[in-house]
């Protein structure tokens, strides 16, 4: 898509942002172009954690996951070395927190989304982040289980709709 392509619709949308909001204030909204503080995402990233959650049997990873993502810089990989927080981050609190939130990881890992390094704070010191879509790719010539025909149709649907060039 070109550049002016992209601005006109841009545009459009704010236009129409105006009509249905009107008055709203720039802090209102988070603008990521004059923020600190985000990362950037796949639009599919809703419909991956669904995979991946289908594929845990039972013991949901994509919260953990989505803690990892955010954490990432574009080198794709975090340092775990905060690994209360981590676990609050992603929703397992008290006594097992982190003990529930490392076997999410581990769930990650064995599914291939995840891969650890050791380092200073043991095996687990280190995940790099694997590409989504070559992760579902993957497991759709294993046939997973858990990995639906739905989900990987709604997968390839959404792909095609945001203009994602993959091969998946």
């Amino acid at each position: 898509m070109k550049l002016t392509n992209k601005l006109t619709i841009a545009n459009k949308r704010l236009i129409l942002r105006e009509k249905l909001w009107p008055g709203l204030k720039e802090h209102d909204v988070w603008d990521r172009k004059k923020k600190v503080g985000f990362t950037t995402i796949p639009r599919t990233l809703p419909i991956f954690m669904a995979i991946m959650d289908s594929m845990s049997k039972g013991k949901p990873v994509s919260s953990v996951y989505f803690e990892l993502w955010c954490r990432a810089f574009d080198e794709h990989f975090v340092t775990l070395n905060n690994k209360e927080d981590m676990a609050f981050h992603s929703g397992f609190m008290g006594q097992r927190g982190v003990q529930v939130w490392t076997s999410r990881l581990d769930i990650l890992n064995k599914l291939g989304f995840i891969k650890f390094a050791p380092g200073s704070h043991g095996p687990r010191s280190y995940a790099l982040i694997w590409n989504p879509y070559e992760v579902i790719k993957m497991h759709r010539k294993k046939k997973t289980p858990g990995l639906s025909e739905s989900l990987y149709n709604a997968l390839v649907g959404r792909a095609s709709d945001i203009g994602a060039e993959v091969d998946i």
